[in-house]
């Protein structure tokens, strides 16, 4: 027996359900509709949703969960698409997709078909989870399931990078459903072994350097900001990141200067850290700053013009709390058995997702995928297959069933 195999009366229940009249319905379900469930995915690929422009695809998913007839299907205040099924009292299950892609506002996002695959930008991140969303969202509904708990479906803003997950933050900030969420799921891309329930926290700065700038010739000795940036970049790189717990840094974004023969006034850059663990977080983020100081003092100091002074600034842009949902939580045990019941092993995995947040919160929470495979994510060049997906949307539908507490 592996070692995340229980006997619980919850996993035996689910057992149940999986041999139900109930789950064969849902299964053919999902069968009978693998062809609709692709056209839906290239609908919402085509819609543009870059970051903080999702209002587009928002409106799309709206209008689907008003065609499934969820309860107050609305748009709130941070822009992210909710819809209700289920009792309108007691806790809650919140399932979430995000809206959002990493792509610029102008990309073309036109689905291009290879055989089974199918090429788009932003089509498996994150237009698979949400179509996997509604598929689910639809086969409760056209199939008269009743939840005994009440599901939010959510579609998300601001997941990917500069969004900094201010979708999700709204959801348990401001939401009238905030504190009664006590299960969080977030379908994020394809795939059925994984099941993200370790939150990858990150701190995301923009270290600035700033001078007077002058004439490569006339004005050469005083303060260089790119040099002063080329310092702290080498700095940075000194950083002894431990493997365990694993920690990461990234300098992602340089920006300088205005031609070959002009002292710059102005460096910058965005620099990401992540680790698994808010301790390691707090060191490399301290070393930064102190690379930063160093790198301002040492420049200044070797600067021959020594009136002329660099000016430096840490400004944060991004910030991802760390968490985790334990594996032998409930949540997460329910999600391993769901996996093994539709023929598949489980992989416990670590990532930044939509559930950072209620896994900092000491919410229940996990990610998914929703079946098929890709790959080139986040890559103009990415694909998607959506062979099999049927089985992650069954998994999926098993697990919140499970998690409803629904009678077999």
């Amino acid at each position: 027996m592996p070692p995340w195999s229980v006997t619980t009366t919850e996993e035996t229940e689910l057992a149940r359900i999986a041999a139900s009249p109930l789950f064969a319905r849902i299964t053919r379900f999902f069968a009978e509709n693998v062809a609709a469930t692709t056209d839906e995915l290239v609908r919402v690929v085509e819609i543009p949703s870059p970051p903080f422009h999702e209002h587009n695809r928002a409106n799309y998913i709206l209008s689907r969960f008003r065609d499934f007839n969820l309860t107050d299907a609305h748009i709130d205040d941070e822009g992210n698409v909710l819809g209700l099924l289920g009792p309108a009292d007691g806790d809650v299950i919140a399932v979430a997709a995000h809206l959002d892609s990493v792509f610029p506002e102008g990309t073309n996002v036109a689905v291009r078909r290879e055989g089974s695959r199918l090429y788009a930008p932003g089509i498996a991140d994150n237009a698979c989870g949400l179509t996997g969303m509604l598929a689910v969202a639809r086969c409760f509904t056209e199939l008269n399931i009743v939840p005994p708990k009440l599901i939010l479906f959510v579609g998300t803003v601001g997941e990917e990078g500069p969004g900094d997950l201010r979708g999700v933050r709204a959801l348990f900030e401001r939401n009238p459903y905030s504190q009664r969420i006590q299960t969080f799921v977030a379908f994020d891309g394809p795939g059925i072994e994984r099941i993200t329930n370790h939150a990858l926290g990150s701190r995301r700065f923009e270290v600035k350097f700033e001078g007077p700038g002058g004439h490569s010739w006339a004005n050469f000795g005083i303060v260089n900001p790119i040099q002063a940036l080329g310092r702290f970049i080498h700095g940075l790189a000194r950083y002894d990141a431990p493997a365990a717990p694993r920690t990461a840094y990234t300098v992602a974004v340089v920006e300088g200067g205005v031609s070959v023969n002009t002292i710059p006034r102005l460096a910058r850059c965005e620099v990401d850290l992540r680790s698994v663990s808010e301790v390691e977080l707090d060191r490399l983020e301290a070393f930064l700053h102190a690379a930063a100081r160093q790198a301002r003092e040492d420049e200044n100091h070797a600067a021959r013009a020594s009136e002329t002074r660099i000016e430096m600034t840490v400004n944060p842009i991004g910030r991802r709390p760390s968490g985790e949902t334990a594996p032998d939580a409930p949540l997460v045990r329910m999600a391993r058995e769901a996996t093994r019941l539709c023929g598949h092993r489980s992989l416990l995995d670590c990532g930044s997702t939509d559930s950072n947040i209620p896994m900092s919160r000491g919410v229940p929470a996990i990610t998914i995928g929703v079946g098929g495979s890709c790959a080139g994510c986040h890559t103009l060049n990415e694909w998607y297959d959506p062979v099999n997906r049927e089985t992650s949307l069954r998994r999926a539908a098993l697990l919140l069933l499970g998690l409803s507490g629904i009678s077999s």
